[in-house]
């Protein structure tokens, strides 16, 4: 995650900054982090590059045909055994930066949730008591997944405590039982997915631009987004789906997403945004995240990239310069 000087201008050459206070802080912390037993994950930020909701079936869900993309945007996640015992997993998650963090008890969290229902699913509700501490640099009700990717962190540190293989198929199993974009995250990088979204069919060649995400304070409620799309459907050509279907880089998948027009009619201050974006210099197109509420900017340079944060922080928006990348949820050395 990188800050943005305020003043940047778009074709500005932006260098590395380095501060040793702020270095030799982190790694005094995981040092105390590897003496008191935790594994660290990352838990990387999607959006939607294509996003195509059907009819609504009579189960109630929508069939849906989307590529997923994630970000170097990420959370942090560190899993390790409750040193304080228990029989059931416990979360705390800590906001980094200017994030706001949910008020959620430990057996709300969908964290715990999967790591519950992989501990059932293994045998492993004895050894269920895990401690999960969750850095939140990806904000919450923002279309980002951010909670679907914690909890694939979760599943994956849970997993390496127990010493199962990472390769079990309970990992995938449970993560599909828990929300469809969980299972995602546990491969990264891009992906076309059918069904209500969460079935893999193929993997697409993963981009390197630069992306600028934006967001204004709230949310929309996925429920009514989708209601208020079923009140006046408008569903992707079949070439267009086709086409999209056959593409093999996330660079020749065109920006669409047909449950963003409901979400901006359910909060305009989204269309806003959009307008604004797509009309500053360097920026290719700009999509709302799923339902919302952030919209991301793709940027011919990390440069524009930039200068759209600053203009965004400006506004009173959260703003966040990141770009795509093949991250996944992954445990890495402490």
């Amino acid at each position: 995650m990188t800050e943005v000087p305020k003043n940047t201008a778009p074709k500005q050459q932006v260098g590395p900054t380095t501060d040793m206070t702020a270095d030799a802080i982190a790694i005094q912390e995981l040092d105390e982090f590897r003496a008191q037993g935790w594994t660290k994950l990352i838990a990387p930020a999607k959006v939607n590059l294509y996003l195509a909701i059907g009819a609504r079936r009579d189960d109630g869900y929508h069939d849906a045909a989307t590529v997923m993309h994630t970000l170097n945007l990420h959370d942090v996640v560190y899993v390790r055994r409750n040193p304080e015992g228990g029989n059931a997993p416990v979360a705390r998650m800590v906001a980094r930066g200017d994030i706001v963090v949910p008020d959620l008890a430990s057996e709300d969290n969908i964290a715990c949730k999967a790591v519950n229902a992989l501990a059932a699913k293994t045998g492993r509700l004895d050894d269920c008591a895990i401690e999960i501490r969750i850095e939140k640099n990806v904000p919450a009700q923002a279309g980002l997944g951010g909670g679907s990717s914690d909890a694939a962190a979760a599943l994956v540190g849970a997993a390496q405590l127990w010493g199962l293989d990472p390769s079990d198929p309970a990992i995938e199993q449970t993560a599909r039982e828990i929300g469809a974009d969980v299972a995602f995250f546990l491969h990264g990088g891009c992906a076309y997915l059918e069904g209500t979204g969460g079935t893999f069919v193929h993997n697409l060649t993963p981009s390197k631009r630069s992306v600028a995400l934006v967001k204004p304070e709230g949310g929309v409620s996925t429920g009514a987004a989708y209601c208020t799309f079923d009140d006046n459907p408008q569903f992707a050509s079949p070439e267009q789906a086709a086409s999209v279907a056959g593409a093999a880089a996330a660079d020749a998948v065109p920006l669409y997403n047909n449950l963003a027009a409901a979400s901006e009619t359910l909060m305009p201050q989204l269309a806003e945004i959009r307008t604004w974006l797509e009309g500053l210099p360097g920026v290719e197109g700009a999509l709302l995240c799923g339902s919302g509420s952030c919209t991301f900017a793709v940027c011919s340079d990390f440069a524009s990239a930039c200068h759209v944060v600053a203009q965004a922080r400006e506004r009173g928006l959260w703003a966040r310069t990141s770009s795509f990348g093949s991250a996944r949820a992954i445990a890495i050395n402490l």
